[in-house]
């Protein structure tokens, strides 16, 4: 039997392995879909490309997102879990695997950067309350069936109103608006339940409840989304109601 050259092999292997790669790449499923914009918001993707997104934009796992100056943005993930981002936040979508016939073997790990963003659960932490984690560079936030609010400041937040009128301190603030996360650092963790308010202003300090008007809430333009709590409004003048139907 006559065998092959060994250099001959090399090329076909590598012809082969690209043929298979594409393909690999060509099944990749989105995470997701933007489906309200108002302003830039970029994506750097996982292979080191960026580009601008727009409405009916496709997220996929890896992207790194980034919201520009007066930008808006909500993102629909294939599990029915939604993301509003604020202007000037930056998000990672690290991991985001979801079957639809099995919702319940799915998971969602984020990373908020800077700025802010309000949450919506979807079938994959209804399912598996553990498979929804969103880390920040103070705390890790998970859920427990729940549409929250979070917003992480270092040295960025001064166009955010305060009830005293003072800059918001450095850190992660949270709002929950309907079921409990729970928020987690090195030095401790805390539940937050629908109404309350949270800050945790490193990692080495465990997160606190805050009182109603010293809270921080993240809220969104109408247009974006609609919501009814209390605290302190983020977001445009008159547009302090944020909830994602």
């Amino acid at each position: 039997m006559r065998r092959k050259n060994p250099r001959s092999v090399v090329p076909e292997f590598l012809a082969a392995l690209a043929m298979a790669l594409c393909f690999s790449l060509a099944q990749a499923e989105p995470a997701g879909v933007i489906t309200h914009l108002s302003g830039t918001i970029s994506a750097q993707r996982a292979d080191g490309s960026s580009k601008l997104l727009s409405i009916k934009s496709e997220v996929m796992e890896g992207d790194a997102l980034t919201t520009q100056r007066d930008t808006y943005a909500r993102i629909k993930f294939a599990d029915g879990g939604e993301i509003v981002m604020r202007p000037g936040t930056e998000l990672k979508v690290t991991a985001y695997q979801y079957d639809e016939k099995k919702p319940e073997t799915g998971n969602v790990i984020l990373g908020l950067l800077r700025g802010g963003l309000r949450a919506l659960t979807g079938l994959i932490g209804k399912h598996n309350r553990e498979a929804f984690k969103l880390n920040t560079p103070t705390a890790t936030i998970g859920i427990r069936g729940t549409h929250f609010g979070a917003l992480f400041c270092n040295s960025d937040c001064g166009d955010i109103p305060t009830v005293s009128g003072a800059t918001p301190e450095n850190g992660l603030y949270v709002d929950v608006h309907s079921g409990t996360i729970i928020v987690s650092n090195p030095a401790g963790n805390q539940n937050f339940t629908a109404g309350q308010f949270g800050y945790v202003p490193n990692i080495q300090t465990s997160p606190i409840i805050l009182p109603p008007e010293n809270g921080l809430r993240v809220t969104m333009p109408q247009a974006i989304s609609q919501n009814a709590s209390q605290g302190t409004g983020i977001g445009q003048a008159d547009q302090t109601q944020c909830v994602m139907q």
